[in-house]
């Protein structure tokens, strides 16, 4: 990373790499071709995203053996000339009095199936579809899941920085006092270390005290937090585009052998789903080595998630590490992994750490302790 913390730029031959790497998989999967609207897939392939989501079609249109098209509105136009990936693209522009699905058509082949963005609006969906009967549509979560699993060497430069950042707000966190005041204070003060240590977006942080660590989605309320309870740390959000997510469990005071005990079998678990990480590897298996452990020890019922999600230019996207997920690992992955046991009424922990895969193995984006601290 520069001097001044500044990542280094994406440039217009990444975005072309990208945009042609997913068009060669959707040949590869016998789709005719990906059409990607605005949101993260379209600012992941061509560094564009629009200010505002409107009714007006802005359509990005991928087929191998073909240049790369954005369709995009004639007063945004200017907007997305001025993304790192345009020259790597051919704009095409509609004012209001033309019609962007007539344009967009002549883009496609008149038949075959394409993979089209999760969230498309319908409206545009349908348009293109009356226009052209024979093609049909499926998600790209369908049929293209690893469309941005595989993280390039730039990319994950910044997951790296944006981990050690949370890492740096837990380091703090540690040392405020969480008996007395409320989980919504101490998730301000993670919110604002988190943008401290400079993210741009803070998207959740959980503080789960006591009974409402047992909750794994808890959002942190007016509970006050008492001597004697569990706390559940998690938290995360955006930084320089791309996401942190870490979990700790902290107590308050001393606590008693039976809450130790859990704490050290979920880091247990946690290490065991991490040492399972190497290429090859189905995503499922790092599920079953982190479950096996919480198994063993009578708690199988009381883990009631997946083990870790993808993360990227989202805090949340496939692979997902779940029984029945057999895609293989591949260096350059990046996911959580976050087995945890919830005893309602009581406590819960869980321990989180962003893995990516290497060559030989897998490394740990978050580095601070896992055993259990101890705050006032």
């Amino acid at each position: 990373m520069p001097s001044d913390d500044q990542p280094v730029p994406f440039t217009a031959d990444d975005y072309r790499a990208r945009m042609t790497r997913a068009a060669e998989s959707a040949e590869a999967a016998g789709l005719a071709g990906v059409l990607v609207a605005p949101g993260p897939d379209m600012d992941h392939l061509t560094g564009y995203r629009p200010t505002a989501d409107t009714e007006r079609l802005t359509l990005l249109v991928l087929r191998a053996g073909h240049d790369p098209v954005l369709v995009v509105p004639a007063l945004e136009a200017a907007d997305a000339e001025r993304a790192a990936g345009a020259p790597a693209l051919t704009l095409r522009d509609w004012t209001d009095a033309a019609n962007p699905y007539t344009l967009t058509a002549g883009l496609l082949h008149t038949e075959g199936r394409f993979g089209i963005s999760d969230n498309a609006w319908a409206l545009h969906l349908l348009a293109l579809h009356k226009l052209l009967p024979d093609t049909s549509y499926a998600s790209l979560t369908e049929v293209l899941p690893m469309l941005r699993a595989v993280k390039d060497t730039a990319e994950l430069e910044r997951l790296a920085a944006a981990g050690a950042a949370a890492d740096a707000a837990y380091e703090q966190i540690l040392k405020v006092r969480f008996s007395g005041r409320r989980e919504s204070e101490v998730a301000a003060d993670l919110a604002a270390l988190l943008t401290e240590h400079g993210h741009s977006q803070v998207d959740f942080t959980v503080v789960g005290s006591g009974p409402n660590g047992a909750n794994p989605h808890h959002e942190a309320g007016g509970r006050t937090i008492e001597q004697g309870d569990m706390v559940v740390l998690d938290f995360g959000g955006l930084m320089h585009g791309y996401g942190s997510d870490t979990s700790r469990t902290v107590h308050v005071g001393e606590p008693t052998a039976e809450e130790r005990r859990v704490h050290d079998v979920v880091r247990e678990a946690q290490e065991a789903g991490c040492r399972a990480v190497r290429p090859g590897v189905a995503c499922q298996e790092i599920d079953r080595a982190a479950r096996a452990v919480i198994t063993e020890f009578g708690y199988g019922e009381r883990f009631i998630h997946r083990t870790g999600h993808g993360i990227g230019v989202t805090t949340h996207e496939p692979p997902y590490m779940i029984e029945g997920e057999e895609q293989p690992l591949v260096p350059g992955m990046c996911f959580s992994v976050e087995p945890g046991i919830y005893l309602p009424g009581r406590f819960g922990v869980r321990i989180e750490d962003i893995v990516t895969v290497t060559e030989n193995g897998g490394r740990r984006l978050n580095t601070t302790a896992r055993e259990l601290a101890i705050v006032e």
